[in-house]
């Protein structure tokens, strides 16, 4: 009895652990600015030596943990969200400034299917975003630190939310291209 507490408490915990501020960072503050966006590319990228793990644990160690495509090279899914969110965001973000895009990715921890299958977690995501004038390529924005966390529904709730079409890839790409707008308007 003693042990499935403590096996439970620690789950929790680590659960508790995924959702919660780690690394003391947050967004850096959007500059109080006009916009009128035209964006025209994204530069799509990840900051050196970034640590892809493969390991099925609760919370492995490592900067990007993605379970939403088969095994591969996981930056390069992770690019293909970003561009797919950018895509969507073009018809919308068409003001006067053509703008291209820098998005550095610095961390992208999902959850593993283990943690999708039982307590759930958060997808934590953290990049790197400069904004180019797209005529000159002098730099309009400066690189700041965006992060966004997704509530990733673990156990029978993560498994209903799949039945209706929301697989990792849905809600993850739906998320970015929120945040993107967000950050851009």
């Amino acid at each position: 009895m003693l042990r499935r507490a403590f096996l439970t408490t620690s789950v929790i915990a680590l659960a508790s652990a995924c959702s919660s501020n780690l690394f003391g960072s947050s967004s850096s503050p959007k500059p109080v600015m006009l916009r009128s966006y035209d964006i025209q590319t994204l530069r799509f990228g990840a900051i050196p030596d970034i640590a892809v793990s493969e390991q099925e644990s609760y919370y492995p160690q490592a900067d990007v943990v993605w379970r939403g495509d088969p095994r591969g090279p996981r930056v390069a899914q992770i690019g293909e969200m970003f561009q797919a969110a950018f895509d969507r965001n073009q018809s919308i973000l068409n003001g006067t400034t053509p703008v291209d895009i820098q998005v550095t990715l610095v961390r992208f921890h999902g959850v593993t299917d283990l943690t999708r299958l039982t307590v759930g977690g958060v997808y934590n995501i953290i990049f790197d975003m400069t904004v180019f004038d797209a005529r000159s390529g002098a730099i309009i924005e400066p690189p700041r630190r965006i992060e966004g966390d997704l509530n990733a529904p673990g156990g029978a709730r993560g498994r209903a939310l799949i039945e209706r079409g929301q697989t990792q890839k849905v809600r993850v790409t739906d998320f970015l291209t929120g945040l993107l707008r967000q950050q851009l308007v």
